[in-house]
């Protein structure tokens, strides 16, 4: 096995190995070069070669969103690193584990007019969970240090003192950057000069990092839960609001126990994984139409909880937002390990546990409340879900009916991606089979990077992924494509509505020619000639008979990924949704 000669890049690697971070996914460059060669020589890594560094950033963000493991990404010096900032922030907001290593050119080099040289220490410090910058090596080129560097040499101690020393410090702020990844879930950013020579190797280590052992983390326990539980038992009107989840993540036993009592209703979000027959998964077809109502005060006022009791991640709904920062709840507690947004102004205390820690302890303390909260709400669903299968009857090809025919249509067990903005909001409006693990990058909510999302994740997927994307999210990370480990099961459907038809809905739409150029952004790119260099197989739909035809066969095996097109007429859409709330009211 090979090794750099540079021992900053040997520590590197071999504390990635020692704490487990296996996945190293790389965009080539010279300046990592002694990265690249410690990773890839070494078989304990499994190495993947992405060019485009804002995609490699959201492949690996997908390999840990699907594995809850440490994934590395490693890229040149200069612009490379600002690629990584979408996937970055994503990965902050969204608390997955991923660790940046970047080569640097070496200080004295930085904003004297060299090539690929930009000030990256400490670059991200806004969205990043730890910083660590590494020192410069001195035994390494230590002829051009003494020429060009002398700042980083000390007088009164030998090279080989300095060398040790700069080892030491490297390796504790290595373990430090390492381990807060993986402890806190949130993208740390590993910061490594190099002087060249780049590519001399050795046939072994020179570095022998001292690396301690990851203690278990111990959660902090659920404090004077006597006193909530109190709260929970006197009060009449409970609801229970689930954001992001991992699939799998709760257990079931705690949302048949929360299902069963009457003054308790369960808002789920498709992102949250959650399912269960009394839940209400479709937030804004219970709200949408009350706020069309003359009495839509009394029926908000009988809607707000007296308790409201949140776990999972960041939520879509916008609607339910408005809802509760209106008609605040008197208490608003939230479940989980790292953190608690006060997202509806409101919160008045975090339970710093994992989920299924709560529930243990807590639902042994509740009992159940005589109400008719459930007993309302379940109705206002049924007539919602009656309303809206006869409206699916009345309406032309669009993209609500395109959404009403795929979702029921994906096999179960399939890993489920979602894009944001209409996609993921459409995907709200329907039931999704309890078999489908959902995943959408919901922190930022950013339309770039979800099909590199979606292909970073198949890889460990032992099911099939689809992923549901819309034109423009599609086409602005088109260059997901480009690798050679997108699996023959993986497949596309891409609504096309020539443009952001999510805008149409939004205030302030007008059929002018700014509107359409400068928000709408509508186009004629023919994603058809994507596939063919890609080596997709293609299918397009413009109509339901279509669509149901080539939904037929779209999941059998294949030799190659596939991805099904779904052009749907840019003019209708809003109005048929807008037409839906109306409705159902």
């Amino acid at each position: 096995m090979r090794y750099s000669s540079i021992p900053s890049a040997q520590s590197v690697i071999l504390h990635c190995k020692a704490k487990g971070v296996k996945d190293i996914v790389i965009s080539p460059g010279s300046r990592n070069a002694p990265l690249t060669i410690g990773f890839t020589e070494d078989p304990y890594f499994k190495c993947y070669s992405i060019v485009d560094e804002r995609c490699a950033a959201f492949f690996a963000l997908g390999i840990a969103q699907n594995t809850g493991k440490g994934v590395a990404v490693v890229c040149t010096s200069g612009s490379a690193l600002l690629n990584y900032y979408p996937a970055i922030a994503e990965a902050f907001y969204s608390d997955i584990p991923l660790l940046v290593i970047s080569a640097d050119r070496p200080t004295y080099r930085i904003d004297i007019g060299d090539g690929q040289t930009i000030r990256q220490a400490n670059v991200f410090k806004n969205h990043i969970g730890y910083q660590a910058n590494l020192k410069q090596d001195v035994l390494h080129a230590t002829a051009t240090v003494q020429k060009y560097g002398k700042a980083l040499l000390l007088a009164k101690e030998s090279p080989e003192t300095q060398q040790n020393n700069i080892n030491n410090y490297n390796g504790v702020e290595l373990q430090k950057a390492i381990d807060y990844a993986l402890e806190e879930r949130s993208p740390v950013h590993i910061n490594v000069p190099f002087e060249e020579p780049l590519y001399n190797t050795q046939d072994y280590a020179s570095v022998f990092p001292s690396i301690k052992e990851e203690e278990d983390p111990t959660l902090e326990t659920c404090s004077r839960l006597d006193d909530f539980a109190a709260i929970w038992n006197n009060a009449s009107k409970k609801m229970i609001l689930v954001g992001v989840n991992k699939p799998s993540v709760v257990e079931q036993q705690f949302l048949d126990e929360l299902a069963e009592d009457e003054s308790v209703i369960v808002f789920t979000e498709t992102t949250s994984n959650i399912h269960h027959p009394s839940f209400f998964n479709s937030i804004d077809s219970i709200l949408a139409p009350i706020e069309k109502l003359d009495n839509k005060d009394e029926l908000f006022t009988t809607l707000q909880p007296d308790v409201l009791l949140t776990f999972g991640g960041l939520i879509v709904s916008k609607k339910i937002k408005q809802f509760l920062r209106t008609y605040k709840p008197k208490h608003h507690w939230h479940i989980d390990g790292k953190k608690a947004y006060d997202t509806f102004f409101s919160l008045s205390h975090h339970f710093k546990v994992d989920t299924n820690t709560f529930f243990n302890a807590f639902l042994d303390k509740t009992k159940y409340k005589e109400s008719g909260y459930y007993e309302y709400w379940s109705k206002v669903k049924l007539g919602y879900e009656q309303k809206r299968e006869a409206y699916l009857e009345t309406i032309p090809f669009s993209d609500m009916l395109a959404f009403s025919k795929i979702l029921p249509n994906i096999p179960s067990g399939y890993q489920v991606h979602l894009s944001n903005s209409s996609t993921v909001r459409y995907a709200q409006l329907f039931p999704l089979k309890s078999a489908l693990k959902v995943y959408c990058n919901r922190g930022t909510s950013g339309i770039d990077g979800s099909t590199s999302t979606a292909v970073g994740s198949s890889i460990y997927a032992k099911k099939p992924t689809v992923l549901i994307t819309g034109d423009l999210s599609f086409l602005y990370d088109s260059n997901a494509l480009w690798n050679n480990y997108i699996k023959p099961n993986f497949r596309v459907i891409v609504l096309n509505n020539s443009g952001g038809g999510i805008f149409r809905i939004l205030p302030g739409q007008e059929e002018t020619d700014n509107y359409k150029t400068y928000f709408e952004t509508t186009h004629n790119l023919d994603i058809s000639n994507l596939c063919k260099m890609y080596s997709i197989d293609y299918k397009l739909a413009e109509d339901e008979e279509m669509l149901e035809k080539h939904l037929e066969n779209f999941y059998e095996e294949s030799d190659r990924p596939k991805l099904l097109e779904v052009k749907t007429p840019r003019i209708i859409n809003n109005k048929i949704l807008l037409s839906y709330f109306d409705f159902i009211s």
